[in-house]
């Protein structure tokens, strides 16, 4: 199986719940206070990057917690 995560990193409101959620996929910046994906690269705005499963329950949950739904898992 292969799970990816992607995020709207510009609609971010800095709310640190996916941090909670998932720390080893997750940081808050420094710079403008909005959450950072760890590892994840962007094209037209998306942040994504591909986890291992071990992580895949963890970010379910950031993404259930995101008040602005900008966290999506996909799995494959």
């Amino acid at each position: 199986m292969s799970v990816t995560i992607t995020q709207q990193r510009d609609k971010c409101i800095g709310c640190n719940y996916c941090v909670e959620q998932a720390p080893e996929r997750w940081r808050m910046s420094k710079k403008d206070g909005k959450s950072v994906l760890i590892g994840a690269k962007e094209k037209k705005g998306f942040w994504t990057v591909k986890v291992a499963d071990h992580e895949l329950q963890a970010n379910l949950d950031a993404a259930k917690v995101c008040p602005v739904k900008i966290i999506q898992v996909t799995m494959k």
